[in-house]
This record gives structure tokens, C-alpha cells and sequence, in this order.
């Protein structure tokens, strides 16, 4: 019976050598890291974070970034995970690929210290690579760390008129939107000071030619314009000035199209353009 024991034990230690070895000679393919542009952050909030690698071999193939922010006991509070700009099979040493993706916080009922790691793996076979950079896990690197705070630290925005009720992604339950009706406006506290207005929203470019023109108000005045030819999420950015909120205690957002359009047989809603995060961040 000990000897079945000790070969079993030789046996196993043998195959855990064996896989140490494969895993320690695997080089790594390059050096990551992250920047936010905040270290802490309200649920809701946006946040831009800054992505970096530095290529240290040639890639064969191509390769995802995936992106998971954890609480400190490892549970993932949410991810961002994406496809590189620059396709992994071009990568170069010496050339570093750097691009900036703005996510917004997504509601999760956690608040505290949360860490961000993240790396490279094959969409078709789950394949990950090996990075220049500490290892957390099976080839996942923690590359930064930020505080999450509550929702309360946010101007709390009032969605008045011409908006039909939010609906949530039954695949996942941290994507939410609203549509809005022909105009739509947004009541909030006015904050007197010079501010950031994010849009993000998707239109129906394949219902209309030429897509519909969108225009944003501010207090009643006139702030920009631009066409909703988006057929997946994207950011709309304006800068305002504390003059542009008005004098009052409060202000308002308008936000209209020219057309509108009924989504299916039997929905009887008229639909202008879909919402996913509207946001003012004072500066």
C-alpha cells in the first residue's frame, strides 16, 4: 500500500513539475499596463481608462484583451473585456499599441477597494499568453487598483418627459437603456461650474437615409446637433460652460430627433434614439 502511495506521489509530483515547466517556459509576449484616469470612482461614473503594451515577440494570430475588476475577496464586479485596435498579429517589438476606452461604472452593490487585471487569450479556443507583468492567477496580471464609491456622489439626474421605461439586457444585467420619444428632457440641480455632458446612445441608421439629426439643449439652448448613424454604442462628448447651465437652482437637458419610428408590429411606441448612459461630470 506505500508503495502505491509513494508512486502515486512520484507520479503527481512529476506531472506538476511537468506543468510548471511548460507554463515557466512560455515567454511572455509583452508588457501591459493601465492608466485611469481616476483613481476613484462613483457607480454610474464614467471612466476612461488607458491601455498599454509593449511588445516584446511576434504574436501568432489573434488575440482579445479581457479586462476583470475584482473586490478584494476576487469576485468579478464587472469586465471590459475587447478586441485590440491594432490586430495582436502586427504587433512589433519597439512599437507600443496604446488607446483609450471610456467605460461608465457599472451598478453592482459593492463599495470599497477593487483591483483591475487583465490579459490576453484566443476567442476560439481560450488560449491565454504569458505578459511581463504580476501574475494573479493562470496568466491574469494585476495592473492597477481603484476605489469604487456610491451612486450619491453623482449629480442625480431626473428623466422627466419623453422617455419610454428602462429596459435591461437579459444577458446581462449590468446593460441598461432607455428610448427616448421625439424629445425627451433631464432635470438635475444645476452645478455651477463648468461641466462634461456624455451621451451614449445607438440610433436605426438602416431605417433612415439620411440618418436622424439629433439636437441637444441646455436650458433651453441650443448646444449641438449631429446625426444618429450609429448603429452600435457610441459616446457623444460636450463641454459646457457654468453660464450655459443658467442662473436657477435647476437646469435641463433636451435631447430631440427629427423623425421617430415604430419598432415592430403591434408596438404601437414611437422611438427616437436609444440611451445607455447620460452623465454630467462637473470639473
Amino acid at each position: 500500500m506505500r508503495t502505491r502511495v509513494a508512486v502515486f506521489a512520484c507520479l503527481l509530483l512529476a506531472v506538476t513539475a511537468g506543468c510548471s515547466r511548460k507554463h515557466a517556459a512560455d515567454p511572455p509576449v509583452a508588457t501591459p499596463s493601465v492608466t485611469l484616469d481616476k483613481d476613484r470612482a462613483a457607480i454610474g461614473s464614467p471612466l476612461r481608462i488607458t491601455y498599454k503594451f509593449e511588445p516584446l515577440v511576434s504574436i501568432d494570430g489573434e488575440y482579445a484583451v479581457f479586462v476583470h475588476v475584482l473586490d478584494p475577496d476576487g469576485e468579478k464586479l464587472w469586465q471590459d473585456d475587447h478586441l485590440p485596435p491594432v490586430p495582436t498579429s502586427t504587433w512589433e517589438r519597439g512599437k507600443p499599441v496604446e488607446y483609450t476606452r471610456t467605460i461608465f461604472v457599472p451598478s453592482y452593490p459593492y463599495i470599497g477597494e477593487a483591483v483591475v487585471r487583465m490579459g490576453l487569450y484566443s476567442t476560439s479556443t481560450g488560449k491565454r499568453l504569458s505578459l511581463k507583468a504580476t501574475e494573479s492567477a493562470r496568466q491574469e496580471y494585476e495592473v492597477s487598483k481603484l476605489t469604487l464609491l456610491p451612486r450619491s456622489e453623482n449629480i442625480f439626474l431626473i428623466y422627466r418627459d419623453g422617455w419610454h421605461p428602462q429596459e435591461i439586457d437579459p444577458n446581462d444585467p449590468t446593460s441598461e437603456w432607455q428610448w427616448t420619444k421625439q424629445i425627451a428632457t433631464i432635470a438635475f440641480r444645476n452645478p455651477k461650474k463648468d461641466a462634461t455632458l456624455y451621451l451614449q446612445y445607438d440610433g436605426r441608421p438602416d431605417l433612415f437615409t439620411p440618418p436622424q439629426q439629433v439636437t441637444v439643449t441646455v436650458a433651453g439652448q441650443p448646444l449641438a446637433a449631429f446625426p444618429a448613424d450609429a448603429k452600435d454604442r457610441a459616446l457623444k462628448t460636450f463641454p459646457l460652460t457654468a453660464a450655459q447651465f443658467g442662473a436657477g437652482d435647476m437646469s435641463e437637458i433636451g435631447i430631440s430627433v427629427d423623425r421617430t419610428f415604430k419598432p415592430a408590429s403591434g408596438d404601437v411606441r414611437e422611438l427616437g434614439i436609444r440611451l445607455f448612459n447620460v452623465f454630467v461630470e462637473p470639473k
